[in-house]
């Protein structure tokens, strides 16, 4: 692309996240994602504010494909053979292309509260990380000929983003702590099928998602917790109120248990919810 045809870059974090999840172009998404986390490690960006630089949109902007369907109207999705083994890559380029606008938001839409320069930088990383997911698996498609639009995906994802953009305590709740930490407990499995079926390029891609996902977790239970010291409540007990008002889905075992802990998402917080939910 000539460069004359690239749009300045953004003079603040804040306007920079506002156009990142706007943008419905994925290549310009993935573009700003590396510009603007460059630019922010770098000191060159100043925070800003969503008073100043406009605030986030309500839903991100979005190609003209994948067509969205309901989740109970998805084709079923294998790494058995050809066709499921893309249904599976295409399904999780449209989550990671969920949770760089799911990122960056969270950067954008919560500037006015006050929070330390280190969570921004954990939050711009992690936005990167997913900018990064997305494109690896954008290139597993093309390398199995097919491009991220050729199947329908589900429309739900930002669903909990809508829910909770009154409330950073209850973003962090729903998005790292539970579905970031799904991933956790599914993406296992998934590299040990695709190891037995001999699918080295898939196992790469997975291992690395599954190792930021780790990262991203810890980061959602790190600031969870900031949150819920100052406001001096128990984290644990918060975690539950938040997710029985704002998820709408169960808490489904099997957990990895081990890799939650690591993060910092403790079983305190999520078994007495699949006890009672599931």
């Amino acid at each position: 692309m000539p460069s004359a045809s690239i749009s300045p870059l953004p003079t603040s974090l804040v306007s920079g996240a506002r156009a990142i999840v706007s943008t419905p172009d994925t290549s310009e998404k993935v573009r700003l994602a590396f510009a603007i986390s460059k630019a922010w490690f770098q000191r060159d960006l100043a925070l800003g504010s969503p008073s100043k630089d406009g605030q986030m949109p309500d839903r991100p902007g979005r190609p003209g494909k994948p067509l969205l369907l309901a989740p109970r109207d998805m084709p079923k999705r294998s790494l058995t053979g050809k066709a499921g083994r893309l249904a599976l890559i295409h399904s999780l380029a449209h989550i990671e292309l969920n949770a760089v606008d799911l990122t960056w938001d969270l950067v954008g839409r919560f500037a006015h509260v006050r929070l330390p320069r280190s969570y921004y930088d954990d939050w711009v990383r992690v936005g990167l990380e997913e900018a990064k997911h997305f494109s690896m698996l954008q290139d597993r498609l093309a390398k199995l000929d097919a491009a991220y639009g050729d199947m329908p995906a589900h429309d739900g994802l930002w669903q909990a983003a809508q829910d909770t953009g009154h409330d950073l305590a209850a973003r962090l709740a729903i998005i790292p702590l539970v579905l970031e930490a799904r991933g956790l407990d599914i993406t296992p499995p998934m590299i040990e099928k695709a190891r037995q079926i001999g699918d080295a390029d898939t196992v790469k891609c997975l291992e690395i998602i599954y190792r930021d996902e780790k990262n991203h977790v810890a980061f959602g239970a790190k600031w969870f917790r900031f949150l819920c010291d100052r406001q001096r409540i128990r984290p644990e007990p918060a975690f539950q109120d938040y997710v029985r008002r704002h998820f709408r889905g169960a808490l489904k075992p099997p957990f990895n248990d081990r890799a939650r802990s690591e993060a910092g998402l403790t079983p305190g917080f999520y078994k007495p919810l699949a006890r009672l939910t599931g």
